[in-house]
């Protein structure tokens, strides 16, 4: 690039976009890179605040910034998204479909680490919606040695930071457990609860047993559900630590292998997830997820539609986030709720 006066500019080629802000009315490029200067263009351009102007030095180093921004678009850009096009050096990727955005975190940090470069996303684990922006990329500079983003490159690896995932929907199966219910003293209105939220993801409960608190009882529902076709097995009730809440014994007898009876999490400190050979999941649902607006179920469940496992890792890091304040108005998932760093 070489800096010149505005008055001195015309017939010179203009290698950035020259953005005017009318507060109320625009912010837009009132002339875009690779504009060629002309003599009625100068009023406009000073009265912009441009009383200097950079054109463009053909440099074999270095690359201007839209052609930057388009390396960090395919380090980002996985399947089911699609990329605006450059303006004032910026893209962002926007959502074909419905989905869960995962992003890897720890080469998306080791890229804004590099300097003079930038991605920024939604965070990741959360659904979102067809037509959402999911994140935007620029380098800082004008101008950057192509040496750099080669290394950008290099950091990041063969696959894409982002990924959208399809949610599947799934049929389940609830087993409600606890005398109470059994025996008809108290209604029932956890699996109401549980036919919501899942309906929300197309999911359809095909199987309901409400039992007393016997394990073995227990056990041979979630077996029942399973052999009849249920991809997920919720589990309501006895999920404490008093003597007759039998559920975690029952689904570790149903042949489930538990990845962790208890998440840093609250709402939803007993949570119990585990998993089948072939990857169904049985889960312990705590008494929060029936009368709580968010808990520890909101974010699990997109990744169990998802297929993503849910991992005693990812349960830990829950720790950092996972403190809902249970605000009067829930605006989840735009909160920080469970959006550790």
């Amino acid at each position: 690039m070489k800096l010149v006066k505005t008055t001195d500019a015309v017939g010179h080629v203009l290698c950035h976009d020259i953005t005017q802000i009318i507060k109320g009315v625009t912010k837009d490029a009132v002339f875009r890179k690779g504009h060629i200067v002309r003599e009625e263009d100068i009023p406009v351009l000073l009265s912009v605040g441009k009383e200097h102007l950079y054109i463009w030095e053909n440099d074999e180093k270095m690359l201007h910034e839209n052609e930057a921004a388009e390396i960090l678009r395919d380090i980002c850009m996985g399947e089911g998204m699609h990329p605006t096009e450059p303006k004032e050096g910026k893209i962002e990727l926007i959502a074909d479909r419905d989905g869960l955005l995962m992003i890897d975190v720890e080469r998306l940090r080791a890229v804004n680490a590099l300097g003079e470069m930038m991605i920024a996303t939604r965070a990741s684990g959360f659904t979102v919606k067809k037509g959402d922006r999911l994140c935007g990329t620029r380098i800082i500079p004008l101008v950057i040695k192509k040496e750099k983003m080669e290394r950008a490159k290099a950091v990041a690896g063969e696959t894409p930071l982002l990924r959208l995932l399809p949610l599947k929907p799934k049929r389940f199966g609830v087993v409600t457990t606890g005398g109470e219910v059994f025996r008809g003293r108290i209604q029932d209105t956890f699996t109401p609860v549980l036919q919501e939220k899942l309906g929300e993801f197309g999911c359809e409960m095909i199987a309901h047993e409400i039992l007393d608190d016997h394990h073995e009882e227990i056990t041979a529902a979630i077996r029942r559900m399973l052999d009849m076709g249920c991809e997920m097995v919720l589990c309501t009730g006895g999920m404490s630590v008093d003597p007759d809440d039998k559920t975690p014994l029952a689904i570790k007898n149903s042949g489930a292998k538990i990845v962790s009876y208890g998440a840093p999490v609250l709402p939803g400190a007993m949570f119990l997830v585990s998993y089948l050979e072939d990857g169904r999941p049985v889960c312990g649902l705590p008494g929060c997820v029936m009368y709580a607006k968010r808990t520890i179920f909101d974010l699990a469940l997109p990744r169990l539609l998802a297929d993503v496992p849910v991992t005693a890792e990812y349960l830990a890091g829950l720790g950092h986030g996972g403190f809902c304040l249970n605000c009067p108005v829930c605006h989840f998932p735009n909160c920080g709720f469970g959006k550790g760093v």
